[in-house]
This record gives structure tokens, C-alpha cells and sequence, in this order.
């Protein structure tokens, strides 16, 4: 009797205790996922970096187009679950540098400028340089700038602008390889990064909301484009979005005066 009135008390504890642990496990493990992501970016990065000094130029490229993947789902995937935190934003920064601005770097300098010797590695250097500074900026006003807007290019819109330019020149021959053609390009897309200009996020467009069939059915057409014509969709695609964007910001220029100013909080 003394032993069933023992276990009627103890089976709900032991229960509860039980059903605490596996919410307890449940939400280390939603807060655990969005960063497998960006560990898998980074992992892309660094196998990107491999391929190119091995010259596999083409496995290097889509490695990072995969890495571009992978880092767009950790920050939806947070988002979705309520994790966001300080930690995930800063290891996607660090995983962001690696995938998007040391491995597009040293593609770029693999592919074009391995012969130009300390004029090559100072301009794959910028590309990486402006990249980093992008994304300091970023983490920095991270809770003061517009999320309808980045300031200034994303950085892994840059870096696939590169690896467009690579598939490319793999594709079409020799022409895209030429320095008239790269060094420039490396330039602008360096420069775009740490400039004022507003670049689209789309993540509460308006637009977007009311004409979310529309924009999925673009999307899904896009990326079949992408999947089966990778060497020319993706650098039309990045070129389009950066033509179209700086275009709408010249002729709207009043409209983003004051877009990215702010006042101290502390004043």
C-alpha cells in the first residue's frame, strides 16, 4: 500500500521532469539550428577556398552559390523560430567574411590576377577590405538603419556578382578575363559595398506583400533560369538588381535623403 502511494506521488514528478527536459531540449535545439546553417556557409567558404588555389574554378564558384543559400536561411530560419540573438548575428558576420569576402578574394586573384603579382593581391585585398568594412558598418547600425533597405550593397550580392563574372568567363572565353573588363569590375562592386546607396531587402516590401504570388512565380522562374544556365543567369540576375537599384535611387534621390541618418542615442 505504503509502495502504490509512493508511486502515485512519484510518477507525475518524474513525468513533469521528463516533459521539462524535452522542452528544454527542444528549444536548445531551435536556438542551435539557425546557426548549422551558418556553419554550413562557412564551410562552404572555406571548400571554395580550396578549390580555387587547386584552380577548380567552377566547384569553387558554385560552392559559394550554395554558401549564398545556406545564408539566406539561417536569419529566416531564427526569425521563424524566435531565436535571434546577439550571438548568431555575430557568428553570421564572421561566416559572411569567410564565405563572401576572403573566398570570392582569392577566386578572383586565383582566376585573373595570380600573374599580376602585389597589383593582383592589392586588388583582391580591396574586394575583401571594403567587404569587412561593409559589414562592421552593418553591426553597427543593425537597430537604426530602415529593414526595407541595405546601406550600401549586401555583401553576398557583391561576392556572387564575382562569381558570376568567373562562370562567365569559363563560359564565354577570354573576353570577360580581360583586365578592361575585371579590374573595373572588381572596383565597382568593391565601392558598392561601403557606399550610401540604398539596395532593395525586400523583407517588408509593401510590393511584396500584395503581390506575393507574382513575386514567387518570378522567384521560382528565376531560379530554374539559374539552375540550368548558371554561367549566364547569375551575373544578369546580381547586374540586374544593381543596375535597377542604383537607377531607382538617382531618380528618387530626394526620397532617400535622410534615409540613413540618424541621431545619437545618447544626445
Amino acid at each position: 500500500m505504503a509502495m502504490r502511494l509512493q508511486l502515485q506521488f512519484l510518477l507525475p514528478a518524474i513525468i513533469e521532469r521528463k516533459s521539462n527536459y524535452m522542452i528544454s531540449d527542444s528549444k536548445r535545439f531551435a536556438y542551435f539550428l539557425p546557426n548549422i546553417f551558418t556553419a554550413l556557409n562557412m564551410g562552404c567558404g572555406f571548400a571554395s577556398i580550396t578549390q580555387s588555389i587547386q584552380h577548380n574554378f567552377y566547384l569553387a564558384s558554385i560552392l559559394l552559390l550554395l554558401g549564398a543559400v545556406f545564408d539566406s536561411v539561417d536569419g529566416r530560419v531564427a526569425r521563424l523560430t524566435g531565436t535571434q540573438s546577439q550571438f548568431g548575428e555575430q557568428f553570421d558576420s564572421i561566416s559572411d567574411v569567410v564565405s563572401f569576402g576572403v573566398a570570392p578574394s582569392i577566386l578572383v586573384y586565383q582566376c585573373f590576377f595570380l600573374d599580376w603579382g602585389r597589383s593582383g593581391l592589392v586588388l583582391s585585398f580591396v574586394f575583401l577590405l571594403c567587404g569587412a568594412l561593409r559589414l562592421a558598418r552593418f553591426n553597427a547600425n543593425i537597430e537604426k538603419v530602415s529593414s526595407n533597405y541595405f546601406q550600401g550593397m549586401p555583401i553576398p550580392g557583391a561576392a556572387l556578382a564575382l562569381v558570376g563574372l568567373v562562370l562567365g568567363f569559363l563560359e564565354f572565353g577570354s573576353l570577360l578575363g580581360h583586365p578592361f573588363v575585371t579590374i573595373p569590375y572588381v572596383l565597382v562592386f568593391s565601392l558598392l559595398m561601403i557606399s550610401n546607396i540604398p539596395f532593395p531587402s525586400f523583407k517588408d516590401s509593401d510590393f511584396v506583400r500584395k503581390h506575393m504570388k507574382t513575386c514567387l512565380a518570378i522567384i521560382l522562374a528565376l531560379f530554374v533560369l539559374l539552375v540550368l544556365y548558371e554561367e549566364l543567369m547569375l551575373g544578369l540576375i546580381v547586374n540586374g538588381y544593381v543596375i535597377s537599384s542604383v537607377v531607382y535611387f538617382l531618380l528618387h534621390k530626394g526620397d532617400f535623403q535622410d534615409i540613413f541618418l540618424w541621431k545619437d542615442d545618447d544626445n
